[in-house]
C-alpha cells in the first residue's frame, strides 16, 4: 500500500500509472491471498499458524497456488506486482518535486520495506507448509482444492502473469486519463 501512496506522491504521469498498476495487482494478489487462507482454514478447522505445518503433501494444490501468489506479493520478475513496483520506482526517481535527499531517503524506506516483505511471507509458507507435522489433529484427512477452487484461483492468476508480462495493456487504458489529468491542472 505504500506504494501506492509514493506513486501518488511522485507527482508524476509514470508514478500515478505505477499507483493504478499496483492498485490493480494489490486487489488480485491480496484477495487471492485471503481466499487462499480462508479456504484452507475451512478445509482444516484451524485458525492460528502455530498450529499448522507440513500441509504440503497432503494439500498439494494449495501449496501450488499459495506459493504461487506469495511470489507475485514479493513482486517476482514476470508478476504483475513487480512491474507496478519498478513504475512506481521510477515515477520517484523522475519526479522534479523532490530534491535528491527526499529521493534517497523514500528509496531506502522502499527497499527496506522490499526486504522485510520475503522475510514474512516465505517464513510464512515455511511454517505452514513445511513446519512440525500436525499431531493431536481432530480431522486429519484434508480436502485439497477441487475444480472449482482450481478455476477460480487460476483465473485470477491468469491477469497477474498478463500483467507482468505486458503491462501495456493496463497502462494504455491509463496513460491518456492520467496526462489529461495533469494537463487540467
Amino acid at each position: 500500500m505504500g506504494f501506492i501512496i509514493i506513486g501518488i506522491g511522485s507527482i508524476t504521469n509514470i508514478g500515478l500509472n505505477g499507483a493504478i498498476l499496483q492498485i490493480l495487482s494489490h486487489g488480485f494478489i491480496g484477495a487471492t491471498l485471503f481466499f487462499l487462507v480462508g479456504t484452507a482454514s475451512d478445509r482444516m478447522r484451524l485458525v492460528y499458524l502455530e498450529e499448522l505445518g507440513g500441509i504440503s503433501i497432503p494439500m498439494p494444490k494449495n501449496f501450488t497456488m499459495s506459493s504461487s501468489f506469495s511470489m507475485a506479493s514479493l513482486a517476482l520478475p514476470g508478476m504483475s506486482g513487480f512491474v507496478a513496483e519498478l513504475v512506481v520506482f521510477f515515477g520517484l526517481i523522475t519526479s522534479p518535486k523532490f530534491l535528491l535527499m527526499p529521493k534517497t531517503l523514500i528509496t531506502f524506506v522502499m527497499a527496506f520495506g522490499m526486504i522485510l516483505t520475503p522475510i514474512y511471507l516465505l517464513s510464512m509458507l515455511h511454517q505452514m507448509f513445511y513446519g512440525y507435522k500436525l499431531f493431536n489433529v481432530p480431522n486429519t484427512n484434508f480436502v485439497d482444492f477441487g475444480p472449482r477452487e482450481l478455476f477460480i484461483l487460476i483465473c485470477i492468476f491468469l491477469p497477474v502473469i498478463g500483467i507482468g508480462i505486458y503491462p501495456a495493456f493496463v497502462l494504455s487504458l491509463s496513460v491518456d486519463r492520467v496526462y489529461n489529468m495533469y494537463i487540467m491542472q
